[in-house]
């Protein structure tokens, strides 16, 4: 990273961490349309957070695209009971078998979302009416840590069968694949997406 982009504003929730940076200046925010693998893996890696910090999960991240067939939804859903005990000794990814568990489950009814709506881009994204949610927070503190959007969401899924998909968790997946747009006002990324 040059100097120029180590003195750029951003949201102070990145720090200094390069990984966290590159995350926050190229992904978090980005409206994910249309590429339902992506929002696939964003559910898995919000669900894995919960508890956690998100550089965590980060750091474990290819790993992740690794055991989990590039997070292919289909792959993920076929996975066995075998294959399920044999990532909990995987020091690679968060080994918690709730989550691992709920990995498997949430693919199988991604994949029924997908064949109810075509898509689950079209399915998430009905949700604000195929449009993004442009906050203008002036300081972290000010960014809420759910909202009705995603209450109602979150309670969608949950009648859906997901796991590990509580409203908190909603909101941050939202925010990741830019449903919601939270960068603060004076981030250089709020210019860019907003």
């Amino acid at each position: 990273m040059n100097d120029r982009n180590a003195t750029l504003p951003r949201c102070a929730w990145c720090g200094t961490d390069e990984l966290y940076r590159d995350y926050h200046d190229r992904e978090w925010g980005v409206p994910v349309r249309d590429d339902d693998r992506l929002l696939f893996e964003f559910l898995v890696l919000e669900g894995a957070q919960a508890g956690l910090s998100w550089i965590t999960v980060l750091r474990k991240r290819e790993r992740y695209r690794e055991v989990f067939g590039r997070f292919d939804p289909a792959f993920v859903a076929a996975l066995t009971d075998a294959d399920v005990d044999r990532l909990l000794t995987d020091p690679g990814i968060i080994r918690n078998r709730l989550k691992v568990e709920s990995a498997r489950s949430n693919a199988r009814a991604f994949l029924d979302v997908q064949a109810e709506f075509g898509t689950f881009s079209r399915y998430l994204w009905s949700f604000t009416d195929g449009e993004r949610v442009v906050n203008e927070w002036r300081d972290l503190g000010d960014v809420p840590a759910r909202t009705e959007l995603s209450d109602r969401l979150s309670r969608d899924l949950r009648q859906r069968g997901f796991r590990f998909v509580g409203s908190t968790i909603c909101y941050a997946y939202l925010q990741a694949v830019g449903v919601v747009m939270d960068h603060v006002v004076h981030c250089f990324r709020y210019a860019e997406l907003s």
